[in-house]
């Protein structure tokens, strides 16, 4: 995988790690199979993809890690366990690694959106699931996808360059209340 992105690439500037399963119900109900799934997907693959690109980051100088998380990793819901404590797990992973490979010119930050109108959300909540779930946030409403891409765009610009560690929550003020 790193050798593919060199040979694309030459060099890597950038990893977003935003991929997710969202893996929810009752504990006792989760598959065993759900729950290494969503953990493979949700820490695992971040962790293994930052082990096999930051050393060209860090040969370089420079680089920026931005994974994207949710809000929900951040207080307990009922049903998501499973889901918001590998989330949680990489918010610890983003601190983690950016005491790490902040030293050697590396930022690594999180995104932790709340409900984004995509359509994989659509799906498993439906539109008015959605806005029932921001009522409680000062926003009041659910975010666009392009809301987030522009959040994750901030923390790998530049103009995030004394940003190190942090888990910067794109919800609407969710987490606020």
């Amino acid at each position: 995988m790193r050798a593919e992105a060199l040979d694309v690439t030459g060099r890597v500037d950038i990893l977003i790690n935003n991929a997710a399963i969202g893996t929810f119900g009752a504990t006792a109900a989760i598959p065993e199979a759900d729950f290494d799934a969503c953990y493979a997907l949700n820490v695992k693959a971040p962790f293994y993809l930052v082990g096999a690109l930051a050393p060209a980051m860090v040969a370089r100088g420079r680089g920026v890690i931005v994974n994207v998380t949710t809000m929900v990793a951040s207080f307990g819901t009922a049903g998501s366990a499973v889901y918001a404590s590998s989330k949680a797990a990489l918010n610890h992973l983003t601190k983690c690694w950016a005491a790490k490979f902040g030293p050697q010119g590396i930022r690594v930050n999180a995104v932790a959106p709340g409900p984004t109108l995509t359509e994989n959300a659509k799906a498993a909540f439906g539109e008015d699931g959605l806005t029932k779930m921001m009522r409680q946030a000062p926003a009041r409403r659910v975010a666009t996808p392009d809301e987030i891409a522009e959040t994750i765009a901030y923390l790998a610009s530049d103009q995030a360059s004394f940003i190190h560690g942090a888990i910067l929550p794109a919800d609407g003020g969710r987490t606020a209340t």
